[in-house]
């Protein structure tokens, strides 16, 4: 596992140099670790002895998003919102003490905040990780604002100069599936900016919740039961 989370965006191969010193592990080992890993298709050796990662890895991938309800509601609802506030838009769900970027669309600026699908973050740091905080019932401040607001915004709680607004995301008997944001950098995204974008946010958030909560009363009403009470 080691092996194939040294992998990032940009790598798209890694010779074994490089994976030795990424994990700390011998080349001997990294190298029969990484044929056992291609032989289940985890791993691919191209001719020039370089790795990259293999289809199973993808199937895996996809496997993970499609355990959580709503992936044809949320990333459409991430790429309009995306068009409408120009910024890259995410969503996150909570894994335990952490937040993971489950779905993402960069936005159409050179320059960005950049978080690669998959990501773990903490909690405690962030638009995102507040929200989801927030509505799982976290007591104290700022939670108590965020519940009343329906909102919350992060100027470089995480990572200096970068900002972000969040809203979350339910599920049928509005149980907390996530919470979906924008972020940037700072200088383009100050706290003026992001309480302008702040609703688009919300009704993005709202939409994807409210699409979740029909389909869910949909299925409910074929079964003859309804558990949806807005």
């Amino acid at each position: 596992m080691r092996i194939l989370e040294t992998f990032g965006v940009g790598d798209a191969f890694l010779n074994l140099a490089e994976l030795s010193r990424r994990t700390g592990l011998h080349k001997t080992t990294v190298l029969r670790l990484a044929r056992t890993l291609a032989a289940a298709h985890y791993l691919v050796q191209k001719e020039d002895g370089t790795w990259r990662l293999g289809r199973a890895t993808g199937w895996l991938g996809a496997c993970y998003q499609a355990t959580f309800n709503g992936q044809d509601l949320v990333e459409p609802a991430l790429r309009e919102l995306t068009i409408k506030t120009g910024e890259s838009a995410s969503f996150y769900v909570r894994e335990g003490n952490f937040r993971t970027c489950l779905f993402r669309v960069e936005g159409p600026q050179a320059i960005r905040h950049h978080v690669r699908i998959g990501a773990n973050l903490p909690l405690n740091l962030g638009a995102p990780g507040r929200v989801i905080l927030a509505f799982s019932g976290a007591p104290g401040e700022p939670y108590e604002m965020i519940r009343r607001r329906g909102f919350h915004l992060s100027l470089g709680e995480r990572e200096p100069e970068v900002s972000s607004v969040s809203a979350p995301v339910f599920e049928a008997n509005w149980r907390l599936l996530g919470s979906l944001c924008i972020s940037g950098p700072t200088a383009r995204l100050p706290e003026s900016r992001l309480l302008e974008l702040a609703q688009a946010v919300v009704n993005a958030a709202n939409q994807v919740s409210y699409a979740l909560a029909g389909r869910t009363a949909s299925a409910a009403d074929a079964s003859g039961r309804n558990t949806w009470h807005p």
